[in-house]
């Protein structure tokens, strides 16, 4: 399915910062909009819309005849603003934090007259935009599905965000720097130990393990713009639904939805005891809140690896 876009007009952000309009472009697969329960899918920080088909980045979950089933659902996923879609970058990300984001996904939803959702669901920062979503509109969506993922940036997260600004700021070559440090943080010692085992790369004099860093950095560089990582390394961390000043007990207690944390026993990044602290907080005033650990050696990018163990979770959902 091609990249559409829609137009958001007038729109002012949290910080004040006004702009005549904002394109949002977005994709759909399975079902027309209109004809079928919608899934709405948030992709993670250096994904995209394109979530199945040609290049599909969670193909092994969305499809005909897979979990979240073309044939039963219409899949929906926007392009966070500023990620590179299209030539989409923003001059100064600070104006926005991901609860501008969700309101923006929020009033596309909108334009398209979609009323509800049967499931919101998203990865990593896609899932915090999802909790931003739920919060800003407590009825939206049946389910509430976030992975590997948390409604706020915790110390850990801000802590790793801004090495990464500064790796962005201050490295001759930012993008490759910045993403090979973020992989040290999506995956884990023992993933690394057990796919490389100190073996070396004898043509170019390096370890496998920098080899492949290497390759994953220049990767990136050559598909990625240095302003649409700025911009989504600092929505990353600015996600928080406790901005205004509620609680997030008060806040999540009064999501309509049936909520389903799904963690990663070995994540680095957003660690598991979060979401188990979530569900400690909330199960007592929400009975439909449901925890799940996916077990992986991956770490945060387990859930992109062991997709048949994600499905087992899912699947009494889709």
């Amino acid at each position: 399915m091609e990249i559409k876009t829609l137009t958001i007009p007038q729109f002012t952000t949290t910080t004040g910062a006004f702009y005549n309009s904002i394109n949002l472009h977005y994709q759909y697969f399975g079902q027309a909009i209109g004809t079928a329960p919608v899934v709405l899918v948030n992709h993670s920080l250096t994904g995209d819309s394109q979530v199945t088909g040609k290049n599909g980045w969670w193909n092994e979950i969305i499809g005909s005849g897979k979990t979240i089933d073309t044939n039963l659902y219409c899949i929906l996923a926007f392009n966070i603003p500023g990620n590179g879609t299209l030539g989409q970058t923003f001059s100064t990300p600070e104006d926005f934090h991901t609860g501008d984001i969700a309101s923006i996904f929020i009033k596309g939803l909108e334009i398209l007259k979609i009323d509800e959702l049967y499931a919101l669901i998203g990865g990593s920062i896609g899932g915090g935009i999802a909790w931003e979503m739920a919060a800003l509109a407590p009825e939206l969506t049946q389910y509430l599905i976030p992975i590997a993922s948390d409604w706020k940036a915790n110390d850990w997260i801000i802590a790793n965000t801004f090495l990464q600004k500064r790796i962005l700021q201050n490295s001759k070559n930012p993008l490759e720097d910045a993403r090979i440090h973020a992989m040290l943080t999506y995956r884990t010692p023992q993933s690394f130990d057990n796919r490389f085992g100190r073996t070396k790369n004898e043509e170019l004099g390096i370890f496998n393990i920098e080899s492949w860093l290497l390759h994953h950095g220049k990767k990136l560089a050559n598909r990625f713009s240095l302003p649409s990582y700025v911009m989504m390394n600092h929505l990353l961390s600015t996600i928080n639904i406790e901005r205004d000043g509620k609680s997030a007990q008060k806040i999540i207690g009064s999501i309509n939805a049936e909520i389903h944390l799904i963690a990663i026993d070995s994540d680095l990044f957003f660690t598991p005891s979060e979401d188990q602290r979530t569900f400690q907080m909330i199960k007592q005033k929400k009975e439909n809140i449901y925890y799940h650990e996916l077990k992986s050696i991956h770490g945060h990018d387990g859930f992109l690896i062991q997709s048949d163990n994600v499905s087992q979770i899912l699947k009494t959902i889709f």
